[in-house]
C-alpha cells in the first residue's frame, strides 16, 4: 500500500505542511499511524479526507448552520463512511437551497414593499412594548435598529415615547425578514441609505454589494453572493465524494 510522508502529503493537495498537521489534530482526517522511526505514514484514505476537508474549507462558511453541515461531511469521511459523507453532502445542498430561497423570498418582499404594497395594516400607533410584541421581537431589538439608523421613529410630543404606525411596522417587517434570512445590519443599512435618498431601484444590488468604505467581513454582508458561491461549493463536494466512491469501487474490484 502507498503511503506517504507529511511533505509529500501536502505536496499533493497544495498546501503547507503545518496545515496538513493543524488538520490532524482538528479531526478532519483519520488517525495516522506512525513508522518505526516515528514519521507519520499517511495513505490514500488520509489524501482523501484532506482533499475533502480543503475543498470544504475551501470557501469559509456562509452560516453556523452550513458550517455544521460541512463539518458532518468531513466526519462521516473520517469513519470511512463515504455513502453517509455523501448523503450529508446533498443535505448541505438542501440547506443552502433553503437558505437562499429565504434570502429571495427576503428581497422580493422589500421590491414589492417599494414599489407601493403594504406590509402592514396597524389601525392606530403602537408604542415601543407593543410594535416589539405584535412583530415578535425584543424591545431592545427595536431600539437596536433605530440606533444604528435602519429607521426613525416619530415621538409623541407630549412625553417623548416612540410613536409606531403602519408605515414603520412595514418597514419593521421587511427589516425583520431581511435579518432573520441572513442579511447583517450592515447590508440593510446599505439599502435603507439609498432607501431613503428617494433611490428605489436596484435595493436587491445593494444589499449584496458592499461600498469601498464598509468593512464588510462577514458572509452575511453580502449574502447572496455567499450563498451562491456556498451552492457551487456543494457541488464540487459532491462531485469530489462521487470520484472517492468510483476510485475505490474500482480499486475493489481488480483487488478480486
Amino acid at each position: 500500500m502507498k503511503t506517504y510522508r507529511t511533505s509529500e502529503l501536502a505536496r499533493a493537495v497544495g498546501i503547507h505542511p503545518n496545515t496538513v498537521r493543524r488538520y490532524e489534530e482538528w479531526g478532519l482526517v483519520p488517525p495516522v499511524p506512525r513508522s518505526a522511526n516515528g514519521y507519520r505514514r499517511y495513505t490514500q484514505k488520509h489524501l482523501d479526507c484532506l482533499r475533502l476537508a480543503r475543498t470544504v474549507f475551501s470557501a469559509g462558511f456562509a452560516s453556523a448552520n452550513i458550517r455544521q453541515a460541512g463539518r458532518a461531511i468531513i466526519d462521516r469521511a473520517v469513519a470511512d463512511d463515504w455513502g453517509g459523507a455523501l448523503e450529508a453532502a446533498y443535505a448541505l445542498q438542501v440547506l443552502i437551497q433553503a437558505e437562499r430561497a429565504h434570502a429571495e423570498a427576503a428581497a422580493s418582499l422589500l421590491e414589492r414593499w417599494v414599489q407601493g404594497a403594504s406590509a402592514d395594516a396597524t389601525q392606530q400607533r403602537l408604542r415601543i412594548g407593543q410594535a416589539a410584541a405584535l412583530l415578535g421581537v425584543s424591545i431592545d431589538m427595536l431600539r437596536n435598529w433605530e440606533r444604528n439608523g435602519l429607521l426613525d421613529v416619530p415621538r409623541d410630543a407630549r412625553n417623548g415615547y416612540r410613536l409606531y404606525s403602519a408605515a414603520e411596522i412595514s418597514r419593521l417587517r421587511v427589516i425583520r425578514m431581511l435579518s432573520r434570512s441572513g442579511y447583517s445590519i450592515t447590508a440593510i443599512l446599505r439599502m435603507v441609505i439609498q432607501l431613503d435618498r428617494g433611490e428605489t431601484a436596484n435595493l436587491r444590488q445593494a444589499l449584496d454589494t458592499p461600498r469601498p468604505d464598509d468593512n464588510a467581513y462577514l458572509a452575511s454582508d453580502r449574502w447572496l453572493s455567499a450563498l451562491e458561491a456556498q451552492a457551487a461549493l456543494a457541488l464540487k463536494v459532491i462531485a469530489l465524494i462521487e470520484d472517492v466512491i468510483r476510485a475505490r469501487t474500482a480499486h475493489r474490484h481488480n483487488a478480486t
